[in-house]
């Protein structure tokens, strides 16, 4: 069973037992959610859409991580101005682990 889900305004396509790396959430490592937002839903060859979400549909999944991306270096520069700024950022990020696709 497949699924496209949608969090943090991004869509992931899921199957049960997949790690995902998304946008992060104020949960604890540990901790079961659900997922509600469930855009589409394909078993066994059967394709069902939402419009735009599948009412009673809920992706399972836990928390395995709490981390940070890798670093995103920004870096400006004026030439001839003798003018160059380094910065680098890293977005927090929560690892789920998907337990079971329901519909």
């Amino acid at each position: 069973m497949l699924a496209v889900m949608r969090t943090g305004g991004q869509q992931y396509k899921v199957k049960e037992g997949d790690f995902v790396s998304v946008e992060k959430l104020p949960h604890e490592v540990g901790t079961s959610l659900e997922i509600s937002d469930v855009l589409m839903i394909e078993n066994k060859g059967k394709v069902q859409l939402g419009t735009p979400i599948i009412v009673g549909a809920i992706v399972k999944a836990s928390v395995v991580e709490q981390k940070r991306r890798d670093t995103v270096l920004v870096f400006k520069k004026s030439r001839r101005k003798n003018y160059r700024r380094k910065n680098g950022h890293r977005q927090p990020v929560t690892i789920l682990k998907i337990e079971s696709i329901k519909h």
